[in-house]
């Protein structure tokens, strides 16, 4: 049974009251991109919003009998870094896809700053796609692969050497143009293939999980570089992932899939603080669902809720000072998972209910693993939990094992 999103985010995007909640790029990266040509347009006067740099309007994609995409619509304002997050085969990639145009919506309509370019090719749209595989030509340099959709597009010899070299200065990789892509880390190819999508001056960039084949360490910094390009040159990015802890980091709002629909769209800290069903609770970090029958004995209110391990407090000695309003229980430590900065603890506390607790590492040695088979007491506050419909939350878990 696939999990439906709420009525009111059926039309998921903001309305233009909303608007001012989001971050606009600096004004400096707006005016240095608009010196530089980049063709920006960001419709704004201060940080107001006029057209939606992206619109999906009730947008579906059919392959045969499998519904990929089902009903969604979204807003993309411009200048915005937003997020498509959601696990493989939830319908992120198909409507990156529709909006590039290379997929062709079976329903719906896509709209780039307020123009219909449903039925346009994706040469007539104003969108350059980085991919995961950089799709970089290996018998050509640096220079010609940023150079050559100028080259293919007619610009003059030295009108392309100039944006060559501005793209590459963007992206610092200036010394470089000279080497061949066998000649670079995986991550100066990723920002090869950014500056041959920025060198076009699109409007809107969109990233089809570019980071995925990197590891973890230089993913992080290219986290931070991209987000630092992003917002120096004031471009649309439309970014695909399935990396929680990489949406929450360079997103200035996501869009949360599921079964080919949008589960909740928001900026991170609403969509992990107040995620709206158990889904989202589940799949943006980690989060233990409290069943109906505990969540009574808890609160008196006989309604499931989330509330996430950061939240909670372990006490191994005594139980701690209750209150009205805080939550408390007790129960037997029957898992411990060192990961360095923090211990994970898996705490059994009855009603086939088993909550997950974080605690950082503050004190050296640990003895973590002594805890197996302890008593312990844990402790929220009431205002952590976040209470989700009954229907979410058995669908959810329902589907989770």
């Amino acid at each position: 049974m696939s999990v439906r999103a709420l009525p009111r985010l059926r039309n998921a995007g903001p309305t233009s009251a909303q608007t001012a909640r989001y971050r606009c790029p600096t004004r400096k990266g707006a005016r240095e991109g608009n010196q530089r040509g980049w063709g920006i347009g960001l419709a704004r006067r201060g940080c107001r919003v006029t057209t939606p740099a992206v619109s999906l309007v009730g947008v579906s994609k059919h392959f045969g009998d499998v519904v990929a995409v089902d009903g969604v619509s979204l807003e993309v304002q411009d200048g915005e870094f937003f997020s498509l997050l959601g696990p493989s085969g939830s319908g992120k990639t198909t409507c990156l896809r529709m909006i590039a145009g290379f997929e062709e919506p079976t329903a719906g309509t896509v709209l780039l700053h307020g123009a219909d370019v449903t039925g346009q090719a994706p040469y007539q749209r104003d969108v350059n796609t980085v991919f995961q595989d950089y799709a970089l030509f290996p018998h050509m340099t640096v220079a010609e692969n940023v150079g050559y959709g100028p080259m293919v597009r007619g610009a003059a010899k030295d009108e392309r050497a100039r944006r060559v070299g501005e793209a590459l200065d963007m992206v610092h990789l200036g010394a470089m143009g000279d080497r061949k892509p066998g000649q670079l880390s995986g991550g100066q190819r990723q920002r090869v293939a950014l500056a041959r999508a920025l060198i076009n001056r699109p409007r809107v960039i969109l990233l089809d999980e570019p980071l995925g084949a990197l590891d973890l360490k230089l993913r992080h910094a290219m986290q931070i570089e991209l987000k630092s390009i992003q917002r120096d040159v004031g471009i649309t990015f439309v970014y695909v992932t399935h990396d929680q802890e990489e949406a929450l980091n360079m997103s200035d709002r996501l869009a949360v899939f599921n079964h080919g629909r949008i589960e909740q769209v928001g900026p991170p800290q609403e969509v992990y603080e107040t995620p709206h069903t158990a889904f989202v609770a589940g799949f943006v970090g980690v989060s233990n669902v409290v069943s109906a029958n505990l969540a009574e004995a808890l609160t008196g209110r006989a309604d499931a809720f989330t509330v996430r391990p950061e939240k909670i407090s372990l006490h191994v000695s005594g139980a701690p000072v209750t209150d009205p309003s805080t939550c408390d229980v007790s129960g037997t430590v029957v898992d411990v998972i060192y990961l360095g900065m923090f211990t994970r603890y898996a705490i059994e506390v009855g009603h086939d209910t088993t909550l997950e607790v974080v605690r950082q590492n503050l004190d050296a040695p640990h003895r973590e693993r002594g805890l197996l088979g302890a008593t312990v007491h844990l402790q929220w506050a009431r205002e952590s939990c976040r209470y989700l419909s009954e229907g979410s939350t058995e669908e959810h878990q329902g589907g989770k094992k």
